[in-house]
């Protein structure tokens, strides 16, 4: 009986959550189920983790502090955790700013660019173009091992990036290329940055990854640079090594390694065609499919 009195009650209580439950609520569980997985996920792919636990053992060192009524040590940490939420932002700083970058970026490209189809046919020509002479010149600079750096601007502005440079504002060729990574051209340290299909700039220099956890001992300050613009931007990132000659593309914090000039035209082909737009729809179609099985 006790268990059948239980199971009525649980019953009632469910019936009567349910019968308060508005739409504003289901937006509400909605709203914090996305910030608790973009959370999660922030901590997996971030050195936030690494950040958590130093926090963590802070607060314990303090609890043992306060425990033993350490005054000098308690004032210290008193005076650290006072403005608690001030020493997060600073210590976070870098994961809030990529967080709230991403929150701006579009994922739809061509609905947010609103481009007619004689327009995007167009566009596509013309990076498609852009796409072949850069693969062509990374090809030939990987057999004589010449550095490159190159950076696709995309939707999130490089405007400090490119200010650290000298501008160009070019057209693309695989000769232009060649002369701005050509070991003895002034600009050939840093990066170049490809904007609306033009050379816009060049000797641009770029933030480090900070991952470094995650990335390997043995790649060099080019690669890491790469890294750490595609963490801070949704940029498409191509390197070929010096040292050994190899083509790589780095994205969203990961670098694809030693690909041929053909992966490399598949990869930014992928990142920079505009999706055609029958397709864009037959996708949504598919999707709203799901449910109506």
């Amino acid at each position: 009986m006790n268990m059948i009195a239980y199971l009525q009650s649980l019953t009632h209580n469910i019936f009567a959550v349910f019968a308060n439950f508005r739409f504003n609520d289901f937006l509400d569980i909605l709203l914090v189920a996305v910030l608790i997985y973009n959370a999660i996920k922030l901590i997996r792919e971030t050195r936030t983790m690494q950040l958590i636990k130093g926090l963590a053992v802070l607060l314990l060192v303090y609890g043992l502090v306060s425990v033993l009524k350490m005054e000098a040590s308690g004032y210290l940490f008193n005076a650290l955790f006072r403005d608690v939420f001030l020493v997060l932002i600073v210590v976070f700083q870098p994961e809030i700013r990529h967080v709230i970058e991403s929150m701006g970026r579009s994922r739809f490209r061509g609905i947010g660019t609103l481009h007619a189809r004689s327009a995007k046919i167009r566009y596509n020509e013309e990076t498609a173009e852009t796409i072949e002479a850069v693969c062509r010149a990374c090809a030939e600079m990987s057999d004589r091992k010449i550095g490159v750096l190159l950076v696709f601007e995309k939707q999130t502005p490089l405007g400090e990036i490119i200010e650290t440079g000298t501008t160009i504002d070019a057209a693309i060729s695989e000769e232009l290329l060649g002369n701005v990574f050509y070991p003895k051209s002034p600009l050939h340290d840093g990066a170049a940055v490809i904007r609306d299909n033009r050379l816009y700039a060049a000797g641009c220099i770029l933030p480090l990854t900070q991952n470094h956890g995650a990335v390997s001992s043995a790649l060099g300050t080019r690669h890491r640079a790469a890294i750490g613009m595609s963490e801070q931007s949704d940029a498409a990132v191509v390197v070929v090594s010096e040292e050994t000659g190899f083509i790589s593309v780095a994205k969203e914090g990961k670098l694809r390694r030693d690909i041929s000039a053909g992966e490399l035209r598949e990869a930014l082909s992928e990142e920079l065609l505009l999706p055609d737009t029958d397709e864009d729809a037959s996708k949504w179609k598919s999707f709203f499919g799901r449910f109506r099985k």
